[in-house]
Parts: C-alpha cells; structure tokens; sequence
C-alpha cells in the first residue's frame, strides 16, 4: 500500500513522474479521442447502424468515468504504481482481443469495457500521483502531464489513419494495443512516496532491543502503515459539492464544441479541408494554453480558484462569439480562442480540487469528482442536440454551451466566497486573546 508524505519532493524525481504521467496521458485520452476513426470501418464490418456502432466509444467513456472512484480506492490500498500498470495490461488485452473482432457484443466488451477500465486506472491513478509529489509546483506538474493528451492527440489522428490503410483496422487495434503497454513502463517509473513518519517508526523499531518486545509491538501499532479506505462522506461537505457541481455544469458545454465545430463550419460552406484544419489549431491552442496557464499558476499571483473562475468566464465569452462567425477566418480566431482557455482550464481544475479537499483525501476526492462529473458528460451532448434541432441551427448549440459554464462559474464564485469566510473564521478562532487579568490588577486598589 501507499504511504502518503507530508512534505512532496516538489521535484527532484517527480519530474520523472511527470514525463511518466505525460506519456500515460497520450496512450489513453488520446487514443480514445481519436477512436472515431475506427467507426466508419467498425460500422462497415458488421453492417450496423451508427447508433448502434456509437455504442464502443459510449461504453468507453462511461467506464473510463465510472471506474475512476475504483482506482482511486486501489491506489489508497496498493500503490498508483501497480494500479497504473494495471491498467496498461487491461488497455492491452481490450484492444487485443477487440483484433479479433467476433461481432458487436464483443467489441462493446472489449473495445468498449476493457479499454475503458484500463484508461480509467492507468489516467486516474497517474494524475494523482503528480499531485502528490508537487505542492508549490503542483499546477505546473499537472498542466505538463495533462498536455500529454494534447501532443498525442495531434499526431495519433493522421498515424491510426496511415495504420487502418496498411493493416486494415483490427491490424491497427493490435499494434495500438502494443504501443498501449508502454503504460506499464510509465508505470513502473511512479516510484511510491516513502514517508517521513514511515521512515521514524522503521528507525525506531530497528534502535528497540531484540528482547523488548513490547516496545516493538508499540511502535507497530503507531506505525502509519493502515489502509486508507475511500471517503465517500466527502459528498456531504459543502466545498466539494460546489465544486461537484461545477464539474457536473462544465461537462456539459466542454463536449459540445468538439461535436457542433465541423457541422457549423459546413453549414457556414467552409472547404472541408479547411474544416479539418480547425481540429488542428484547437489541438494546438490547447496544448500552448495548458503549459502557459500552469507556469502562470505556479508564479502564485492569484489563486488557482481565482484563475480557474476567469478562465471559465473566457470560455463562455468565446463560445458566445463564436456563433457570430460568417467565415474560416473569423470562425477559426474563435475557435482559437476557446482551445486555449479550454487548456487553462483543464491546465489548474485538478489544483483546485486539491486545494478544496487537502491531499490526506485527495485520492478518494478524484475518483468521486470524476464519477459525478461523468452526469454531465452524459447530459450535456443530447441536450444541446435537442436544443439545435428545436432552432434548426448549430448555433444554438453554441449558446446553450456558454450559458452553462457562465453558471458554472457562479458555484465557483460562491465556493471562493465559503473559503474565504471559513479562513477568516479560524484566524478569528486562533488570534490569542489579551488577558484580562492585567487590567484587574491596575484598577483593583493596593492594600497597604
């Protein structure tokens, strides 16, 4: 099991942690942002329908989801290490077995389950790792190894599309799966936290003389070595269900730009070669605003809640502009923009949960921040569908997007505000009092 260190190395080594998270990031969100490349053949193999066939991806992104609170559960009783390694091995075996390609049922549970619970582990457990080797660093830490997702995303799109041309799609499933493993070498690369008090109490059994063994058994059961179960009361403290919800609320617009961009576009009669260059420049923005945002937040200016608010607002400023675009110019300045401040914000809101909940709970904070951030996720795409097919315009889409994150960014606000009282709360509690026992003696008369 994992032992958790009061003080983080704040680098040193955990920027090996961080190159190791990077690279987990790229082999699983990645792979499963670009896995609609493999719909269309999917579909044309087993002469399904596209909702049918639409199914893999779903079945993927609610276990990847639903998952999280699981991995995050092992790695407070095992290590991030084996969970994240764990991982790696179910991402293979999904994609490997998912190259035989039996019929549908079967890529649901292999493509679909496997894969997803394989991502889940391995990207769970490697974000929370980096967290708990930086502090001062920690949104730096974390805006590198979520720009993993990034950089693999740009070139996986043309490579997996070069792999279903030479070796047709269930060669390419078998040969991403292989590269997949690499997981299990980032894996193996989290190196355990060893604590301070872990380090003690070995120190001071090992000082206890051979024949006393009742100070052995004392210091064994001081020692920090417990299983640390998952806090599910976490749900009923007010910080983290403000923040709950703003999870939940930003879900629901983040993936509604993805899914509206290309359709506006044409509808707008952009080029379609053009129209494929937008994803480009939202892969790239992206990455630049992550990095950018994280050496920002490391300079601690302002507090990462105050910067994640700003650039939430920025997000719902640019998705309400960009409906107002007439052509690929305008439309891709608009898109650039909310690439980038999607970045920032995906670059601090991890800060932030651990900002909210301390470390000591921040494992069991993420797994069920992602679990109920998962509602929206669900939510969020079918509801703009609706709303676009009530306006009969992608536009609308758009709106409905910016409108929600701008009252996500109300709970953030009100979160902030619950910080704030609370902090000036205990200062009041722990400013000492003056006594007044002085002022008796001065007032009360000399007896002679």
């Amino acid at each position: 099991m994992q032992s958790k260190d009061s003080n983080p190395p704040d680098g040193g080594y955990g920027w090996v942690v961080v190159v190791s998270a990077f690279m987990v990031m790229g082999l699983t969100a990645a792979v499963l942002k670009t896995f609609g490349l493999f719909f269309v053949e999917i579909q044309q193999q087993f002469g399904e329908l596209a909702s049918t066939t639409s199914w893999i991806t779903s079945v993927t992104i609610a276990i990847f989801h639903l998952g999280a609170p699981v991995a995050s559960s092992l790695c407070a009783r095992y290590t991030h290490r084996a969970v994240v390694i764990t991982g790696g091995l179910l991402a293979f075996s999904g994609m490997a077995l998912g190259f035989l390609g039996l019929n549908m049922v079967w890529m649901y549970a292999t493509t679909g389950f496997l894969q997803g619970l394989g991502i889940s582990f391995s990207w769970t457990s490697a974000i929370s790792i980096v967290s708990h080797y930086f502090s001062k660093k920690r949104a730096l830490a974390n805006a590198i190894a979520s720009a993993g997702e990034c950089a693999f995303a740009f070139t996986f799109g043309p490579f997996f599309q070069w792999l279903i041309c030479q070796y047709g799609w269930k060669g390419a499933l078998l040969i991403i799966g292989g590269i997949q493993l690499n997981i299990c070498v980032c894996g193996v690369l989290m190196r355990p936290l060893a604590s301070s008090c872990l380090l003690e109490a070995s120190c001071s059994e090992m000082e206890t003389p051979p024949g006393n063994s009742a100070s052995r058994t004392d210091n064994a059961d001081k020692s920090p070595i417990t299983h640390k179960p998952f806090n599910w009361m976490l749900a009923r403290q007010p910080e983290f269900v403000l923040y709950a919800i703003f999870g939940i609320l930003a879900a629901m617009s983040f993936f509604v730009p993805p899914l509206f961009l290309v359709p506006l576009s044409y509808s707008l009669g952009v080029d379609e070669s053009w129209t494929a260059s937008l994803l480009s420049i939202l892969a790239m923005v992206d990455f630049a605003g992550r990095l950018l945002c994280g050496w920002y937040a490391n300079l601690h200016v302002i507090k990462t809640i105050h910067l994640l608010t700003m650039a939430i607002t920025l997000i719902s400023t640019s998705l309400m502009l960009l409906p107002l675009a007439n052509n690929y110019l305008s439309l891709a300045i608009f898109t650039g923009f909310y690439g980038f401040f999607f970045g920032t914000t995906v670059a601090v809101h991890i800060t932030v949960l651990a900002d909210v909940v301390g470390m000591p709970d921040f494992d069991s904070a993420l797994g069920l921040f992602m679990l109920i951030r998962s509602t929206g996720g669900f939510v969020g795409p079918p509801l703009a569908g609706l709303i676009v097919d009530m306006a009969g315009d992608y536009r609308a889409g758009f709106y409905m997007a910016g409108a929600t994150l701008v009252l996500s960014a109300g709970f953030l606000v009100t979160l902030d505000q619950l910080q704030q009282r609370k902090e000036r709360g205990s200062q009041t509690n722990t400013k000492p009092k003056t006594p007044i026992l002085p002022y008796l003696s001065l007032s009360l008369p000399k007896l002679q």
